[in-house]
């Protein structure tokens, strides 16, 4: 099993920054891929950001490009995202996701979930 605990989420005004911390802990040598998902009320979860284990490869959704960057710190076992000019419709529940496959391309790839962080964007 493996376990992960977001940290990071809150209240910033529109063209404001936030960074999301996700602690992994537990079987951590079976994942290959970290991601990043959010929420907003009513909606599907959304992918978001991704980052391979092991080389740090980096892939992002296009709502997302250029104001995020997902990063990794293998000593901590955690993962961020650093997110730049934010906007209203960036306002979601923001999820951490452990995935023990190669190339990740849809949640239902990803077998371990944090409980989630509140991200709100006012304009």
């Amino acid at each position: 099993q493996v376990q992960l605990v977001e940290s990071g989420g809150g209240l910033v005004q529109a063209g404001g920054s936030l960074r999301l911390s996700c602690a992994a802990s537990g079987r951590t040598f079976s994942i290959y891929n970290m991601g990043w998902f959010r929420q907003a009320p009513g909606t599907e979860r959304e992918f978001g950001a991704r980052i391979r284990w092991t080389d740090s490869k980096t892939t992002y959704a296009d709502s997302v490009k250029g104001r995020f960057t997902i990063s990794i710190d293998n000593a901590k076992n955690t993962v961020y995202l650093q997110m730049n000019s934010l906007k209203p419709e960036d306002t979601a529940v923001y999820y951490c996701a452990a995935s023990t496959y190669v190339d990740p391309s849809t949640a239902a790839l990803y077998a371990y979930w944090g409980q989630g962080t509140q991200v709100t964007v006012s304009s």
